[in-house]
């Protein structure tokens, strides 16, 4: 039986003047995560954008809302993106100082009935958060270092979600395994050789004027 896959397109590289048609797009195209990049300016260099548009995607909303946020002191913030209709929110371990403070966040969004992801940048290792594993609803591996757009795939993910994707098998946990950075055709099909569930990709699936055709690619359609 074939794996399924989910696609979940990132709004940071949509046309934001068109930004209801453009998640239309992808929804019709067959994506199923809508995947808000958030940042501030601290934790990654670059600012995004915050719970207001998502509050505005929320009130016609068409696919799951997959925040990431890219923040320090993500426990402040996280309020304002569950009011404003997130269904999962991921959040760094680099960001966090304590296996107690990343415990007691989990614990938040479960109690709120958001479901929990934690991220993990290119330096850090899966052994630093397996403490976490049977806590969470989904890892992700960034194969890139977050805030920096137009870097290349870097291929210690692999490895990543190969490790995430033999634990997750041998301990029975439940959680999905998504990878976010430099993803298109090759290195999607790469990733799913490895065990991954989620693509998250942007200007791979919004620079083309064919929607579809980019997710169909990335499913292996």
């Amino acid at each position: 039986m074939k794996k399924e896959i989910i696609i979940a397109p990132s709004i940071l590289s949509a046309d934001f003047l068109n930004l209801e048609k453009e998640i239309k797009d992808v929804y019709e195209g067959g994506a199923k995560f809508l995947h808000f990049d958030v940042m501030d300016g601290h934790f990654v260099p670059n600012i995004s954008f915050g719970a207001p548009i998502l509050k505005c995607i929320s009130k016609n909303k068409l696919l799951f809302n997959d925040v990431h946020l890219m923040i320090d002191n993500p426990q402040k913030y996280a309020i304002d993106f569950i009011k404003a209709g997130a269904d999962l929110i991921t959040f760094h371990y680099e960001a966090m100082h304590s296996n107690e403070e990343i415990i007691d966040f989990i614990n938040f969004l479960k109690s709120n009935d958001v479901k929990a992801g934690l991220s993990i940048k290119p330096n850090t290792k899966v052994e630093q958060i397996k403490d976490f594993l049977p806590l969470i609803d989904l890892v992700l591996v960034m194969s890139v270092e977050p805030g920096f757009g137009g870097q290349k795939f870097n291929e210690i993910a692999l490895d990543k979600i190969e490790e995430l994707d033999i634990i997750r098998r041998q301990s029975g946990f439940k959680y999905l395994i998504e990878v976010d950075g430099g993803i298109n055709k090759e290195t999607g099909l790469l990733c799913k050789t490895k065990g991954v569930d989620v693509l998250v990709a942007g200007s791979y699936i919004y620079n083309k004027d064919n929607r579809k055709e980019a997710i169909d690619s990335l499913l292996g359609n």
